[in-house]
């Protein structure tokens, strides 16, 4: 009795430490959720007509997600646009926002490395935005959707005076003809259009934008979203995709091409759209894939007022950081 007594007691004792290591391993919050159910159709209406401007009004869909979750992303959204530097009247000065709106966590990198490029290019340390979400490294930004965009830019309006101040956007994530797709693990599902973003700017009362936009089809904005205040790229035509968005990687190539490299260098920005268009080409060629046609339109007013922003820019080039999008 006495040894069947000190087994069970040794028994017993062992039972905390093997449920222990039996536990579940916790999720790693730096992980990006995949996407595994099918993008859902967001539109409404019997013709397509009315379905496309159904998607034109830029739907937006979250399923599945806690109120707690809800919190604590208007929480990260509100602490990052108060830490926001005020313009300096008489001043020139560019806000730059980059946004990943798709959880593949290529794009959360590049959002991330292109903020500090872009902030460093147009003197906007203290007003740069991030709205990204983990990227296997870190999660530490607001998560990109359209409702936080919007947000943000309605933020930035009051922030900004419309006459002197810079609005630098850059976007990057799927798309279509449609626009640009918002697509959060099996969670977070939408369209930004052409025309939704034109609104959005005009409310918050933005006029002098760079808008950087790196998704298939991207060239759908050109129309819509040029003006004389408007400098806007895009890394392919609207009849074409754009590549390089493989989840593992840490750019695509439009933004390897035209952030990590061209940009880098001490050159205005229609010669660094010129030289990106060229490397991304010669990718393109030599994997033989369809080209992807980069757009670059640069309003009449933007050349006016483009030279002042760009005239801090770094001397040197910056050397280029993370995998290259094409491996030769």
């Amino acid at each position: 009795m006495g040894k069947l007594w000190a087994g069970m007691v040794a028994l017993l004792a062992a039972i905390p430490a093997l449920s222990q290591s039996s536990a579940p391993t916790p999720p790693d919050p730096n992980q990006p959720p995949p996407h595994t159910a099918p993008f859902p159709d967001l539109g409404s209406g019997k013709t397509m007509a009315e379905r496309r401007a159904s998607y034109e009004l830029s739907p937006e869909l979250r399923r599945g997600v806690s109120a707690g979750e809800i919190r604590a992303q208007a929480r990260r959204l509100d602490t990052a646009l108060a830490a926001l530097a005020p313009q300096r009247p008489g001043t020139s000065d560019a806000y730059v926002l980059t946004i990943a709106l798709d959880s593949d966590p290529v794009f959360a990198r590049e959002a991330r490395e292109a903020a500090k490029v872009l902030a460093a290019r147009y003197g906007a340390e203290g007003r740069s935005l991030i709205l990204a979400g983990p990227d296997g490294r870190q999660d530490d930004a607001p998560h990109g959707s359209i409702s936080a965009l919007r947000l943000a830019i309605s933020h930035l309006g009051t922030l900004m005076d419309g006459k002197e101040d810079v609005l630098v956007l850059y976007t990057t994530s799927h798309g279509s003809d449609l626009g640009l797709a918002y697509h959060w693990g099996d969670s977070g599902y939408g369209v930004l259009s052409p025309k939704g973003l034109k609104e959005a700017l005009a409310e918050a009362g933005i006029r002098r934008r760079v808008l950087i936009l790196s998704a298939c089809y991207s060239g759908v904005f050109v129309p819509v979203l040029a003006s004389p205040d408007t400098a806007i790229l895009t890394a392919a035509a609207s009849t074409r995709s754009s590549f390089g968005c493989v989840a593992e990687n840490d750019w695509t190539f439009f933004g390897d091409a035209l952030i990590n490299r061209a940009l880098r260098q001490p050159v205005g920005l229609e010669a660094a759209a010129q030289a990106a268009s060229r490397s991304v080409a010669e990718w393109e060629a030599k994997a033989r894939f369809l080209a992807s046609l980069p757009q670059v339109n640069i309003g009449m007013n933007a050349r006016g007022w483009l030279p002042v922003i760009e005239a801090g820019m770094p001397r040197e080039a910056s050397k280029p950081v993370g995998r290259p999008a094409f491996k030769e």
